[in-house]
């Protein structure tokens, strides 16, 4: 009989799940906010560009205080904290003010972003250190399994004419399940910093895990929405259905990336950053330059939607690897201020890059595709510059700068 790999306990279930519920109810609310808001409401466009800058920029601030707060009170009550709050996002949809409405969605938002670090920390110390890349994969791969049935409900529910209030209302169920999965989980809290003289690669400050996070940085201020890949499938095609097709082929992609390929980008931190750089974010950067090609060239269907794919496979395989390396780059007592610059970059970048492509858009796709190419192909080679700063250490040791 076959062992099951070591990263197969009880508590990477309990938080792979807690995800998938997460999921399944936030990103339900998140798909249908802008609707309710500017078609039910009455509310005007540039309000919920004002909801996604406070909700994004303001959330990365509350992800880098959470992960230094987690660090000093304890990961697991952090997380549960957290994530029990954010169901305020599915109250958004009871009110009739849009100033509120928005104001709901924002605290649910930081909320989320309050356990973020806190949860990826968790899973760090639930699983051996050379295991967590497939840990982060499957983590993932619910992830956003979660998301793509949480469009499926928002698309069922709109076509049998559910009110917004009871489609928001009913996504606070799997959010509860989400907390509940994650209270199950016995993972011990070790708050507190490192003893003084602890020293690796991960210590902060280090050369290798700054290379990492201005890398992550970079490769955030590339990372857009995923409505303009379908935006741009839709009118390529000049069929709407294809653009939502566009959206489950990314996120199918991607969830598939991490579930079967977690485990197989190398153990050692070299190996891992040099998986990240080529297959991470030079993928992304390929994967825009096609679908800028495909639009501005009329290259046809396939090659849009192999942007697509591409552009799911790279974000499986970041989604993958980032969290994973933060793990092992961070010294013990630090994980925490890892996880929480790493959520801040990613929130502050997803606000710049998504308001730079809407703006660039409109010059044309090829203008806004070419901007996350360039970023994507910066994150790379910042990777790439570090490599030769990484020196393999003891086996069981971390890897030393």
């Amino acid at each position: 009989m076959l062992q099951a790999p070591r990263w197969r306990t009880p508590e990477v279930y309990a938080i792979a799940f807690s995800a998938f519920f997460a999921d399944l109810g936030y990103q339900a609310v998140l798909a249908g906010f802008p609707l309710f808001l500017v078609l039910g409401l009455h509310a005007p466009v540039w309000l919920f560009g004002v909801a996604t800058a406070v909700s994004y920029g303001g959330g990365s601030l509350v992800a880098y205080l959470g992960g230094r707060l987690g660090d000093r009170v304890g990961h697991r009550r952090l997380a549960l904290i957290g994530n029990s709050f954010i169901p305020l996002l599915s109250l958004s949809a009871l009110s009739a003010v849009p100033a509120a409405a928005v104001s709901l969605l924002t605290l649910g938002w930081w909320a989320r972003n309050l356990r973020t670090p806190s949860r990826r920390v968790m899973l760090t110390r639930a699983v051996p250190q050379g295991d967590q890349s497939a840990a982060f994969g499957f983590l993932h791969g619910l992830d956003v399994g979660g998301g793509m049935l949480a469009a499926a409900f928002v698309l069922v529910m709109l076509f049998l004419h559910v009110a917004w209030a009871w489609i928001f209302l009913l996504t606070a169920i799997p959010l509860a399940l989400s907390t509940i999965a994650l209270s199950r989980t016995r993972i011990m809290d070790r708050p507190g910093p490192a003893k003084a003289g602890a020293k690796n690669a991960a210590a902060p400050g280090s050369p290798v895990m700054r290379s990492l996070l201005w890398a992550a940085a970079l490769y955030g201020l590339s990372s857009y929405s995923v409505g303009f890949p379908v935006l741009t499938v839709a009118q390529g095609t000049h069929q709407p259905a294809m653009g939502i097709a566009a959206f489950l082929v990314l996120q199918g992609v991607s969830a598939l990336t991490g579930l079967t390929l977690g485990a197989r980008f190398g153990k050692s931190v070299r190996e891992r950053l040099r998986s990240l750089a080529f297959s991470g974010y030079l993928a992304a950067c390929a994967g825009s330059l096609l679908l800028a090609a495909a639009y501005g060239m009329r290259l046809g269907t396939p090659l849009l939607f192999l942007g697509v794919a591409v552009l799911g496979f790279a974000l499986g395989v970041v989604e993958t690897l980032e969290p994973s390396l933060i793990g092992m780059l961070s010294q013990a007592g630090f994980a925490g201020r890892g996880f929480g610059a790493l959520s801040a970059a990613r929130s502050l970048g997803l606000f710049v890059a998504n308001a730079a492509l809407g703006l660039l858009y409109a010059l044309g796709p090829g203008f806004s595709y070419g901007y996350a190419a360039l970023l994507a192909a910066l994150a790379a080679a910042v990777l790439l510059v570090a490599l030769p700063k990484v020196r393999l250490a003891r086996p069981g040791a971390p890897a030393e700068s």
